[in-house]
């Protein structure tokens, strides 16, 4: 099987992960009454949601800027801003694609290097290694979060964490596992020994621990940055907007005009009506935690997680649980779709001028 028919087989089993996660998600859902529910929220704190989504976006720009400006001190923040918005578009069909996307866009806009013949400044693998240090540092935030808010917080959600997420993950997890996982990291050491012992004999390999070594170049971009605490900082921007987002959509549930919906849900708006900032933190975790699943745009995994976070945590039904994952996630993802569709545009003009 060659790659493209691997990939291919790959996309088509991720598209029907998504399906069977949303079918499952969706299933009990009572139509008239979810579109009832949808209409009757306040919209604009829908838009309030949107808008502190452009923000992550503005501050996940800058932030990679920084980790590419001691490989290229040309990368503008219009580019790194572009390249992020187009990469959640691509994400939304293709998961994980987007990474490479934004970084192949990075690359085409940077320099010629003089020194290095058809290369460019900012070159393809060293742009990956930066994108992989970027994602590492929202794993490093989104643990830190976690940890923290479990300390403050076990009593009231420590139960959720242990049954529906370490519950599953350890009767999900054997010993078949561990001995995968070592076999992989022995095959990676005797490729390194391979490579290491017949690098002047093979030239593939020269090729190979090149592009590793701008890779690694790329990952410790970070210790030539230029003011490192403001890094940090655009990276705690980045999970408030998160939190934001998260808060906004809570109150929009909470606003709805409950005498456009059956009884029955206006008792549910009741008993989430005392929901705050703490509950919207909860609910930004537990939806963080669903992009574990590399289903395209996190359709299903997102709904079903965070709906039944919901239904388990504050006891109403899933099925109104799923409106606020229904609003969260598909405002969000128009949102990735409109943003990247207008940085592809300003990227294509950008190419003609």
């Amino acid at each position: 099987m060659n790659n493209k028919v691997r990939k291919t087989v790959r996309y088509i089993f991720l598209f029907l992960l998504a399906a069977v996660l949303i079918f499952f998600a969706f299933r009990e859902v009572r139509w008239a009454e979810f579109k009832a529910a949808l209409k009757a929220c306040s919209w604009g704190w829908i838009a309030a949601s949107m808008f502190f989504g452009v923000m992550s976006f503005i501050f996940r720009g800058l932030r990679w800027r920084r980790l590419l400006l001691p490989i290229d001190p040309a990368t503008s923040f219009r580019t790194c801003f572009n390249a992020v918005n187009i990469s959640y578009a691509v994400n939304l069909v293709l998961p994980r694609v987007g990474e490479f996307a934004r970084c192949g866009f990075v690359t085409a806009r940077s320099a010629p290097d003089p020194s290095e013949n058809g290369r460019r400044i900012a070159s393809f693998d060293k742009v990956l290694g930066t994108a992989a240090l970027e994602r590492s540092s929202d794993l490093v935030a989104m643990a830190s979060i976690l940890g923290i808010f479990l300390v403050a917080t076990w009593g009231r959600f420590g139960a959720f964490f242990m049954d529906k997420v370490l519950g599953t993950v350890a009767t999900g997890f054997d010993f078949s596992s561990l001995w995968i996982l070592l076999a992989a990291i022995l095959c990676v050491g005797i490729f390194i020994c391979f490579c290491a012992l017949f690098r002047s004999r093979l030239s593939f390999l020269e090729k190979i621990i090149g592009f590793c070594k701008g890779l690694w170049q790329g990952f410790v971009s970070c210790v030539k940055m230029d003011k490192g605490w403001l890094f940090l900082l655009q990276t705690a921007f980045v999970w408030v907007s998160y939190w934001l987002m998260s808060y906004s959509v809570l109150l929009a549930v909470q606003g709805m005009d409950t005498a456009a919906i059956p009884e029955a849900m206006a008792s549910c708006v009741e008993n989430l009506s005392g929901l705050g900032p703490v509950d919207a933190l909860f609910l930004m975790l537990v939806g963080s935690l669903s992009s574990i699943l590399p289903v395209p745009g996190g359709f299903g995994a997102f709904h079903f997680m965070v709906a039944g976070a919901i239904s388990y945590v504050y006891g109403v039904p899933f099925e109104f649980g799923m409106i606020f994952a229904t609003l969260s996630h598909e405002s969000q993802a128009l949102l990735q779709a409109v943003c990247g569709g207008l940085s592809y545009l300003d990227e294509s003009v950008r190419q003609t001028e």
